[in-house]
């Protein structure tokens, strides 16, 4: 196995320049550059990542720990992150928690144990005390945590009440809204406040109802609406809060004879890929997906730079009408 020594032997340069060269420090003209690259090539040299890394003071990994990559959200959301943070020159550690405690302790000791440079964290199981003593730079996505922690989310509010005007406009008298837990500090909870103050405001008859905590689970969803229905026949608006809640009551409604949009109306949140390929396609609030992705590279390497970034970081929604509503 060839060494840095037989790179610059054969470069015809001294050791340090190799490692200048491979850590990119220091003033290399392109010829010896090129020479450096070359004899790597012709040896097969592999460069020591632990050893660049201890050198550099920084390992170009940041840990991603999201609950579910299955969930078409977050699968959409980690293809962004990586794609960002590989522009960046850094590469990502995806960590799947699926809710689980134990599981998302593990991962975060794995991540310390691999020096990564920071964590995004998209999951929501472990206590705010448990990120705040791990002493690497964090950002969150869709939780917050605590004023020392800034967190990156689509402006959850606005999207409420777009949905909810948009039902009312359309005529419905009694709108449903499927939240995610509420017992989790969220921003995605203020979906929920902004559909009660339009409701309340607009005196329309509402029911709500919460999904499980650490589920994401279709048959779950679907037990759920199904029963949401058997109590409640005369619902003529939904509001969910992700479309793929949505996307199983399109697919309840029709076992129990409701005709999309005309019986039942339905607005999703998210507009994931699937939001326009359903039938009806789903009338929904788009989250800037990829912009949120950005955002959150961009304050995860600003805090390993040492740089002052903004704790709330709040981006714009947008409504889409499609047919379903």
């Amino acid at each position: 196995m060839a060494t840095i020594r037989d790179v610059a032997e054969k470069a015809g340069v001294t050791v340090t320049t190799v490692s200048r060269v491979l850590n990119n420090r220091g003033y290399i003209s392109e010829k010896t550059r090129k020479k450096v690259y070359e004899a790597m090539k012709e040896l097969n040299y592999q460069p020591n990542e632990l050893a660049r890394s201890l050198y550099r003071r920084k390992s170009y990994l940041i840990g991603l720990l999201i609950p579910s990559v299955s969930h078409p959200f977050f699968a959409e959301l980690t293809s962004y992150i990586e794609y960002y943070a590989y522009q960046n020159d850094y590469k990502i550690l995806l960590c799947n928690s699926l809710q689980d405690v134990e599981k998302e302790k593990d991962y975060i000791n794995m991540l310390k144990r691999h020096q990564v440079d920071g964590i995004i964290i998209g999951s929501h199981t472990l206590k705010t005390e448990q990120y705040l003593n791990v002493n690497l730079p964090i950002v969150a996505i869709d939780r917050y945590f605590s004023e020392k922690i800034p967190y990156v989310a689509s402006d959850n509010y606005n999207g409420g009440v777009l949905a909810t005007k948009l039902l009312i406009q359309n005529g419905c008298r009694k709108i449903a809204h499927i939240s995610g837990p509420l017992i989790l500090n969220t921003p995605a909870n203020n979906r929920y406040k902004a559909f009660m103050d339009v409701v309340t405001e607009n005196n329309i008859e509402n029911v709500v109802v919460e999904t499980k905590i650490n589920k994401f689970d279709i048959d779950e969803y679907r037990r759920l609406i199904i029963n949401l229905f058997k109590e409640h026949q005369d619902i003529d608006g939904v509001f969910a809060s992700s479309d793929l809640i949505a996307a199983t009551i399109i697919n309840a409604a029709r076992e129990i004879g409701k005709e999309v949009p005309k019986d039942l109306k339905i607005v999703g949140y998210d507009d994931i890929s699937i939001a326009k390929t359903i039938v009806p396609p789903l009338t929904t609030i788009r989250q800037p997906i990829e912009e949120m992705a950005k955002k959150t590279i961009e304050i995860i390497l600003d805090q390993i730079d040492g740089k002052e970034v903004s704790i709330e970081n709040v981006l714009p929604i947008t409504l889409v009408e499609r047919e379903s509503a």
